[in-house]
C-alpha cells in the first residue's frame, strides 16, 4: 500500500481533500487533490540550474482526459487526447495567472506545474480543485513561492449567494451570475465573471464571501505547509551589475521623459526604439563586454519605476491624458455589403473589426470535451494578427491568448442574445485586431455588439467594455487608471476588464503583476469602470442604437416548425428520401430537425422556404375524424377514388361514400384531376386515412 498523508476541509458544504504520498515521486511535490467524486493530481519541478533567461520561465499545464469522465472521446482514427479544449486552455490560464504574481521575477531556473484530471463527477469543477492542488504542491515544495494562495467560485442563484454550487445548479435560469475569484491571504488577484447584468454591488458582495473562503483556505494549506513542508531551495536569482545599473540609470533619467510620453502609439514607437538603441550603444561602449539580459532587464525596470512614479506623484500619463479619460472613440457598421453584419470600433490606436455571419441551426458547432457534449450555437473569434503591433510573425491559427480573450468578449454578449425559438439561426463574430494599444478584448466586445446589431440580432442591449490599470507603490499608495493603453499594461500593476451593458455588468476578468488586490481598489475600480462603460455606451449608441429589423439580404432566411416528434421519421422518409427531395425541390440550404420535434427550414430565398414549409406542414398534419379538407382527385380505382392532401399524403373515398344510393362507376361522380371538398371519416393507426363526399 502506497504511504499517504491526508488534509481535509469543507469548501461550499462539500469536503476537499489534499493527498500527499509517494505518487509522482521524482518530482519536487505532487499532491491529489480531491472534490466530491472530482479528482486532479497536480505536480511541481524546478529544473537543477539556472537557465538564459531574460523572464522567470514558468509553464503551467492542465490536461484533460477523456478516461476521467468515463468517456472515449477523439476522432474515428484517433481515439486519444489531442490539442487542449478551449475548455482546458481556460482552467490553464486561471491556474497560471493565480500563482504567476507569487513568484520572483528573479528566478531563472524553469518551473513546471501540472494539473491532470484523473476523474470528474461532470458537477464539481476540476479547475477549483486544479487551483488548490497547484497551490498546495507548490507550498510543500522546496521551490521558492510566494503561496499559499486559494480561490472559490462564487454565484448568486434564486436571490442566494452559493459558495462552490454544481455545474447543475448554475446552469439554473435563476442563476444571475457566476464569478471565480482567487489570490493570497487579504488579497484578489485574479477573476472571472459571466453574468446578467449584474449590478456591480451585487458582485462586491461576492467578493467579499469569496476572500472569506480564500482566506480560510490559505490557512488551512499554512497548517500543512507547518506539518510537512520542504525547506525552500536557495536558487541564485538574477541580479544586475552594480555598474551596469548606475550607467544604464544614468543615461536614461533625462531621456526617458521626451521618448515615452506622446500622444499616440506610432510616436511613441519611433522614440522608444530609437532612444533603445541609443542606449545598447551607449552601454557597449561604457561596458565590455555586456550581458545583453541585463541590459534588457534593467532598460524594463527603469522604464517601469519612471511610469510607476509620473503617474503616482503627478498623475501624468504616458499619452498625458487624465486619470479617469477615455481615448477618443469611433465606430462604424455596415463595411461591407456581402457580410451579414459588420463594424469598426476605434478606441485611441486600438482598432477592432468585427464580422457577424448567419447561418442555418445545422451549422452549430459541435462540442465534445471531457466535461462536454452538445453543440454551440454562438461562437465569438478573436484574432490578433502580428501587424497590429507592428511585429512580424507566422500565423499558426489562435494560441492561448487568443482563445482567453475571445472566451470573455463572448461571456460579455451570450446572456444578450435572444433564443432560439426567437431568432433560429446559428451565430458566429469574428473580430480582427487591426491595430492594438492596449485593451483589444474589450473593443471586441463594443465591436462585436454593433456587428450583431448591424447584422439584424435582436440583443437585448449594447454591450461596452473597458480596461483598468493599476499604479501602485510598496507603501500602498496606488492610483487606478481608466482606459488602460500599451505601455500602462505593459508596466503596469493590473489589467482589470469589465464589461456590460447600461442596467450592469456581464464579464469581468482581472490579472494583476502584484500580489493582488484590497477590497477598496477593486471597489473603486468598478466605480470608474462604470462611468466609462456609459461614456462608451453613448457613442456606440449614436452610431447604431436598436439592431436592424431583419437580417441581410445575404443572410440565409431560417423558418421554423414544430412537429409531433413521432412526425419526424415521416419528414426524413426512408433512407433521407423525403428529406432530400425536398431540399433539392426547393434549392434550400438545409433541413435541419431537432429530437423534439422543432423544424428549421433555410434557404437564400425566402419564398422557396416558405413553400418547403407548407410541404412538411402537411407531411406532419394530423388529421381527425370529422374534419373538412379539401383536394384534387389523383387516382380512381374499382372500389373508390384516391384524393391528393398535399405533402406526400392522400386520403381513399371508398365507393360506398361517393354519393347516397347505388353506384355503378367511380367515374360517373368523380374524375381525375377533380377538386373536391371531403370529411374525414376514419384515421388509422398506420396512417391511412378514410374520406367521405356523401356525408358533406
Amino acid at each position: 500500500m502506497i504511504e499517504k498523508k491526508q488534509y481535509s476541509i469543507e469548501v461550499g458544504g462539500k469536503k476537499l481533500t489534499l493527498e500527499i504520498s509517494s505518487l509522482a515521486d521524482q518530482t519536487n511535490a505532487a499532491v491529489l487533490a480531491k472534490y466530491g467524486e472530482t479528482v486532479v493530481l497536480v505536480t511541481a519541478v524546478m529544473g537543477d540550474k539556472e537557465g538564459n533567461f531574460d523572464y522567470m520561465p514558468l509553464r503551467v499545464d492542465y490536461e484533460e482526459k477523456f478516461y476521467a469522465a468515463g468517456k472515449i472521446l477523439g476522432s474515428r482514427y484517433m481515439r486519444r487526447e489531442g490539442r487542449p479544449s478551449e475548455d482546458a486552455i481556460l482552467a490553464d490560464r486561471l491556474v497560471d495567472r493565480t500563482i504567476r504574481p507569487l513568484f520572483d521575477e528573479r528566478i531563472r531556473r524553469e518551473i513546471q506545474v501540472v494539473a491532470t484530471v484523473l476523474s470528474f463527477d461532470e458537477e464539481n469543477e476540476p479547475d477549483f480543485v486544479g487551483l488548490m492542488g497547484a497551490s498546495a504542491a507548490l507550498a510543500i515544495s522546496d521551490i521558492p513561492w510566494g503561496g499559499p494562495a486559494a480561490g472559490v467560485r462564487i454565484a448568486k442563484i434564486g436571490g442566494k449567494f452559493l459558495v462552490n454550487p454544481s455545474n447543475r445548479e448554475i446552469q439554473k435560469p435563476e442563476c444571475s451570475f457566476e464569478i471565480f475569484a482567487a489570490g493570497p491571504e487579504g488579497r484578489i488577484s485574479m477573476i472571472e465573471l459571466a453574468g446578467k447584468e449584474v449590478d456591480e454591488k451585487e458582485i462586491l458582495s461576492a467578493i467579499e464571501i469569496a476572500q472569506k473562503e480564500i482566506d480560510a483556505l490559505v490557512e488551512f494549506q499554512k497548517s500543512i505547509v507547518k506539518e510537512i513542508g520542504k525547506k525552500k531551495a536557495d536558487v541564485l536569482l538574477f541580479e544586475i551589475d552594480p555598474k551596469l545599473r548606475a550607467a544604464g540609470e544614468k543615461f536614461l533619467e533625462s531621456r526617458l521623459e521626451d521618448a515615452f510620453y506622446k500622444k499616440t502609439k506610432h510616436e511613441y514607437h519611433e522614440a522608444t526604439t530609437r532612444l533603445k538603441k541609443e542606449y545598447f550603444s551607449h552601454l557597449k561602449e561604457e561596458l565590455d563586454p555586456l550581458d545583453s539580459r541585463s541590459v534588457e532587464v534593467l532598460w524594463e525596470e527603469t522604464v517601469g519605476k519612471a511610469i510607476h512614479k509620473n503617474i503616482l506623484e503627478k498623475e501624468k500619463r504616458p499619452d498625458f491624458r487624465g486619470i479617469n479619460d477615455v481615448r477618443d472613440l469611433r465606430a462604424e457598421v455596415k463595411l461591407f455589403e456581402r457580410t451579414h453584419g459588420s463594424s469598426l470600433f476605434v478606441r485611441g490606436n486600438t482598432q477592432a473589426l468585427a464580422v457577424t455571419t448567419l447561418a442555418a441551426p445545422g451549422a452549430e458547432q459541435l462540442v465534445e470535451t471531457m466535461g462536454t457534449t452538445g453543440k454551440r450555437r454562438f461562437m465569438l473569434h478573436y484574432n490578433f494578427p502580428p501587424y497590429s503591433v507592428h511585429e512580424i510573425g507566422i500565423f499558426r491559427g489562435p494560441g492561448r491568448r487568443e482563445i482567453g480573450h475571445g472566451a470573455l468578449a463572448e461571456k460579455a454578449i451570450i446572456n444578450l442574445l435572444p433564443t432560439q425559438e426567437e431568432f433560429p439561426y446559428t451565430i458566429r463574430v469574428v473580430s480582427e485586431i487591426l491595430s492594438s494599444n492596449g485593451s483589444s478584448s474589450m473593443a471586441t466586445v463594443c465591436a462585436s455588439s454593433l456587428s450583431l446589431m448591424d447584422a439584424g440580432v435582436p440583443l437585448k442591449k449594447q454591450a461596452a467594455g473597458i480596461a483598468m490599470g493599476l499604479m501602485s507603490d510598496e507603501q500602498g499608495n496606488y492610483k487606478v487608471l481608466t482606459d488602460l493603453q500599451g505601455p500602462e499594461d505593459h508596466y503596469g500593476d493590473m489589467d482589470f476588464k469589465v464589461a456590460g451593458t447600461d442596467t450592469g455588468v456581464t464579464a469581468v476578468q482581472l490579472d494583476v503583476k502584484t500580489r493582488g488586490l484590497t477590497f477598496e481598489i477593486i471597489q473603486k475600480t468598478f466605480e470608474q469602470a462604470k462611468v466609462a462603460r456609459f461614456l462608451i455606451l453613448e457613442v456606440m449608441n449614436g452610431v447604431l442604437s436598436a439592431p436592424r429589423e431583419k437580417p441581410s439580404a445575404y443572410a440565409p432566411a431560417v423558418l421554423q416548425l414544430r412537429i409531433n416528434p413521432d412526425k419526424i421519421g415521416a419528414v426524413i422518409g426512408p433512407g433521407g428520401k423525403m428529406i432530400n427531395g425536398l431540399i433539392k425541390k426547393y434549392e434550400l440550404a438545409g433541413i435541419d430537425i431537432e429530437e423534439d420535434g422543432r423544424v428549421f427550414v433555410s434557404s437564400l430565398d425566402r419564398s422557396r422556404a416558405e413553400q418547403a414549409m407548407q410541404d412538411i406542414k402537411s407531411l406532419t398534419r394530423e388529421y381527425k375524424v370529422g374534419e373538412i379538407i379539401e383536394g384534387k382527385v389523383i387516382k380512381n380505382l374499382d372500389f373508390g377514388a384516391i384524393v391528393d392532401l398535399g405533402g406526400g399524403k392522400d386520403g381513399m373515398i371508398h365507393v360506398s361514400e361517393l354519393k347516397n344510393g347505388f353506384v355503378k362507376t367511380v367515374e360517373e361522380v368523380v374524375k381525375v384531376g377533380d377538386f373536391v371538398r371531403a370529411k374525414v371519416i376514419r384515421v388509422d393507426a398506420d396512417g391511412h386515412i378514410g374520406l367521405s363526399l356523401k356525408q358533406m
